[in-house]
């Protein structure tokens, strides 16, 4: 007698394990997908400074003082000026040219001066006591180094005062526009000044020096030494007013 086979259907599966792999996927979806992030000005903000110089000892000719107002208006030392005019100006104050007296003094860099203030650094910190001191003294001594080689790649140069600062500061209300364009002005008369410093010594702008070749490294200190980026930036306030007085 021919028994019947018995048709089987398809087998059942297993899902005993989907819930983990949908929680791998998850995971991996979460790892991987990139998030919009904010567009904006990168800025390195410098440490909080305990001990900070009274503004009334600071040198009036030494801040360079760019106010934006509340009607994206652009003053200048107290007084308008149009964006377009911007760049010279901040590259007269940090160049003073004319040496004038409402322009920072600029002081000569001399390779003597530098070795003979290395030497002096050395023998503070040999006798220096507290880690305080040493510290204090180690931050001179390389500060004088790094000014010497400058000397050694550019020659003796003339040397904006510590205290000389570019002071930006806009109005509550300043357009995000407005003040990108001022920061970009500022910026480019730093950089136009390094350019032009860079091509005379270097044969080659300061743009188009390379960090990761050692010898354009020193050369890249050394026209940061000549032409630092000091732009300070102030805290939003309402100057609104002061465009009507």
């Amino acid at each position: 007698m021919l028994r019947r086979k018995k048709i089987r259907g398809p087998g059942e599966i297993n899902a005993g394990s989907m819930a983990d792999i949908a929680f791998l996927l998850l995971i991996f979806f979460l790892v991987t997908t990139t998030m919009d992030t904010d567009v904006g000005i990168l800025r390195l903000l410098p440490p909080i400074v305990e001990d900070v110089t009274p503004p009334d000892k600071v040198k009036q000719r030494n801040i360079y003082e760019v106010l934006v107002n509340d009607a994206d208006m652009l003053l200048v030392e107290g007084k308008p000026m149009d964006i377009s005019d911007l760049r010279e100006g901040a590259k007269e104050f940090m160049t003073n040219p004319n040496k004038s007296e409402d322009l920072p003094e600029k002081s000569l860099v001399t390779r003597a001066e530098c070795k003979q203030q290395i030497g002096n650094f050395q023998s503070y910190l040999a006798s220096a006591t507290t880690p305080e001191e040493k510290q204090n003294f180690r931050k001179g001594l390389e500060k004088w180094e790094e000014k010497l080689a400058a000397v050694e790649l550019l020659g003796e140069y003339m040397e904006l005062p510590g205290s000389a600062v570019i002071s930006l500061q806009t109005g509550s209300k300043t357009s995000y526009d407005m003040y990108v364009q001022v920061q970009n002005e500022l910026e480019a008369a730093v950089r136009e000044l390094r350019d032009e410093l860079s091509k005379n010594k270097f044969n080659k702008k300061y743009t188009e020096l390379s960090e990761i070749l050692e010898e354009e490294k020193e050369m890249i200190r050394a026209v940061r030494m000549v032409f630092p980026q000091r732009i300070s930036e102030a805290e939003p306030v309402e100057v609104g007013s002061r465009s009507e007085s």
